[in-house]
């Protein structure tokens, strides 16, 4: 509990940079927000949670949303299940009208909480990839390309690097062996039978540090012509040193979002050690945006420095992808009901099924968002290590749609 207090503390200063304006005279509007910034996946945490404070300072200074403040509610449950169920409830009891969750366990020990509380959630690139179906997840939103859309993103990719087909080609898939890193199994052994190529699965076990005999397995024995990653806290680090120990071409390598950061690359001894590598990404990469600018000039005018986790731009830029699309449902619903409104969670819902066309000048792909497809279409993009840093190789794409509509079809019948 002391750790709570003290997360929820912290989350407080968070937004002393607003700028004073003529608020509404109806409460603040509280968002959840779930982070892990000292547990097992705080490297992603420290960086992604500052963007989503960062881009509510920002939100607020320019005058709320339709006159009403946003208070991001930060609480750090270090990664851990019963913390986060704790922080679930808090979040609830100070009336968040939505959450932003954090990790795979916890979403999945918060779905049936938020459907009977009708308070949504967002799990964007992590989850279950079977949320996609709003209809038996009302108030479960993936919001970006879940684990079986990345799946076929790999694939699509891969087929275009080996010229245009993949029939007679090996592609292995090196996985971190947990319940994420399977998921996707069965949609990369449909897109084999489709696409005519053979496909081996190299599992990593637990902490993942140690994959040297998978990766000669790979080049050695199994000689694949492309590799498909999906790893995560140290281990994508350990593939790419692997990987380029044994002399692979990084550039017929392909991860998954939770193996694209500039910490994986620099985890791995550097950018130029990664030269070639590709990267999956559901929000933009580097500080090419105009909310950058915009934050910056946020912190000049008020005195201070940027802070230097904008700089590790994959998991900040996520940070403000996540909020602006809570902060855009809420917008939906306030024009709704009216701006003085008391928001609830099922106006929530009906504000994130309503999101089309936003953008954030290209940080964010073109979602839409809809009572049947909460994942908003599957969009992704692909970055790769050109010249020391992530350079943008795809625009927005999403790949073979009607296989990853069978699959959550199929999921929906075993219920």
């Amino acid at each position: 509990m002391n750790k709570l207090l003290a997360s929820l503390a912290a989350a407080g200063g968070a937004i002393l940079l607003t700028a004073g304006s003529a608020w509404s005279q109806a409460r603040d509007i509280v968002i959840g927000v779930q982070c892990d910034r000292t547990g097992a996946t705080q490297t992603v945490g420290v960086f992604f949670c500052p963007g989503v404070h960062d881009y509510t300072d920002l939100v607020n200074s320019k005058g709320g949303i339709e006159g009403r403040r946003v208070r991001a509610m930060e609480i750090d449950h270090e990664y851990k299940v019963p913390a986060g169920v704790e922080s679930y409830e808090r979040h609830k009891k100070e009336g968040a009208v939505s959450v932003l969750l954090y990790g795979t366990p916890h979403v999945q020990a918060l779905t049936a909480k938020m459907a009977e509380d009708k308070i949504p959630g967002t799990s964007p690139g992590f989850g279950s990839a079977a949320s996609a179906d709003g209809m038996r997840y009302p108030y479960l939103f993936p919001i970006a390309a879940s684990y079986w859309s990345q799946a076929a993103a790999s694939v699509h990719f891969a087929k275009d690097r080996l010229g245009g087909s993949l029939r007679g080609k090996k592609i292995a898939y090196l996985f971190f062996d947990n319940p994420a890193g399977k998921e996707p199994l069965p949609v990369l052994e449909d897109l084999a039978k489709l696409e005519g190529f053979e496909l081996r699965t190299f599992a990593v076990p637990a902490p993942g540090v140690e994959m040297g005999p998978q990766v000669l397995d790979i080049t050695q024995r199994y000689r694949a012509d492309f590799v498909v990653t999906h790893l995560f806290g140290r281990s994508p680090s350990v593939s790419i040193k692997e990987l380029k120990r044994v002399g692979f071409p990084l550039s017929k390598v392909v991860a998954f979002v939770w193996g694209s950061s500039e910490a994986d690359l620099d985890a791995a001894g550097g950018a130029a050690v990664a030269e070639g590598y590709n990267t999956l990404q559901f929000a933009g990469v580097g500080t090419d945006y105009a909310v950058h600018r915009e934050i910056r000039e946020m912190y000049q005018k008020a005195n201070k420095q940027p802070p230097r986790e904008m700089n590790s731009t994959v998991y900040y830029n996520r940070g403000i992808f996540h909020m602006a699309v809570h902060l855009e449902a809420l917008r939906n619903a306030l024009k709704a009901k009216g701006a003085q409104a008391t928001i609830t969670g099922a106006d929530m819902k009906t504000g994130f099924e309503s999101i089309k066309g936003v953008t954030l000048g290209g940080l964010m792909p073109p979602l839409q968002i809809t009572p049947t497809d909460h994942e908003g279409g599957g969009w992704i993009q692909v970055f790769t290590v050109k010249g020391g840093k992530l350079t943008k190789t795809t625009d927005w794409f999403r790949a073979y749609p009607d296989v990853i509509k069978k699959h959550v079809e199929a999921d929906g019948k075993k219920s």
